[in-house]
């Protein structure tokens, strides 16, 4: 990979292990579903002009019933859901969970007969869930189990999402997908954000909204879309082994939350088993599907 390849790498590598620890500082004043309102909904403003340019949504929309189902699982329901889970848990927490995506993408990739399991990837799924479980033995309260749920949710949309796009559509404009569905996501959240609407926004909370729609959405897809490339679909999939290194560092420096037993024991378990669970076989007899966009998350 060339050097301008690795700046890329590293750049998203950050950017998606920041949202967690702004969702975190969002949700304490604001309701989860403006955090989500207010990101689909700038977002998909930032990136609008790009694809009207560049003629991209109308072949996106004209496939609705496909963008619909893709943007309620791995946008409007993950979304939400991460909001609503950061109101109970840590950053850093929530960044690790999100690590299953890759063996849970491995396991449904499987089941739909793409790819097969060989003992190395069993090992590292049950290396993957062992840390998981450490994490969640050692560091969470019984009260906690339904916001681990929503992550664990959060984790099976992101995993499912690129198999829809890979599926249905793949031929379509990453650019315009994306806008596309930021557009939807706002169109759902809509209806209900009147409801939730706060009467002062803090400081904070505003800017932390700011950042996640600009930083973590708009400029996030741009990066990845100039790193796919670069340094191709396959490659850039690797930031998920990254970013929750990031999401744990930021959460423990910019939030002061604890570094616990649980992180120090499940995170290498969580990321061994990721990389393991997830690895290629050297021949495989159908190549499984490569996403094409995977959003922070």
């Amino acid at each position: 990979m060339t050097r301008r390849g690795w700046l890329l790498f590293l750049g998203l590598s950050v950017i998606w292990g920041v949202p967690y620890l702004m969702i975190r500082v969002a949700v304490e004043d604001l309701d989860p579903l403006i955090v989500a309102f207010a990101r689909t909904a700038l977002g998909a403003l930032l990136l609008l002009p790009i694809a009207l340019y560049q003629r991209t949504l109308w072949p996106v929309f004209r496939r609705w019933k496909p963008l619909l189902v893709y943007t309620l699982i791995e946008i409007s329901g993950p979304w939400l859901l991460l909001g609503h889970a950061e109101t109970r848990l840590t950053s850093s927490t929530t960044g690790l969970l999100i690590a299953l995506v890759p063996p849970i993408a491995a396991v449904i990739v499987t089941r739909l007969g793409h790819d097969r399991l060989d003992a190395r990837r069993l090992i590292g799924l049950g290396i993957g869930l062992g840390g998981v479980a450490a994490l969640v033995g050692l560091d969470i309260h019984f009260s906690d189990l339904p916001a681990i749920g929503a992550v664990v949710l959060t984790a099976i949309g992101y995993a499912i999402g690129p198999i829809i796009i890979n599926r249905k559509l793949n031929d379509l404009p990453p650019m315009g997908v994306v806008t596309a569905s930021l557009i939807v996501a706002a169109v759902i959240y809509a209806p209900f954000a009147p409801f939730v609407w706060p009467s002062a926004v803090t400081l904070d909370a505003g800017l932390s909204v700011l950042g996640l729609a600009v930083i973590c959405t708009a400029l996030a897809f741009l990066v990845l879309f100039a790193l796919i490339a670069e340094a191709g679909p396959a490659r850039a999939t690797v930031i998920t082994y990254i970013s929750p290194a990031v999401s744990l560092l930021l959460g423990v420096v910019v939030l002061s939350e604890p570094l616990t037993t649980g992180m120090l024991i499940g995170f290498p378990l969580v990321i061994l088993g990721s990389i393991m669970g997830t690895a290629r076989q050297r021949k495989p007899s159908i190549p499984p599907p490569v996403p094409v966009a995977v959003p922070e998350k």
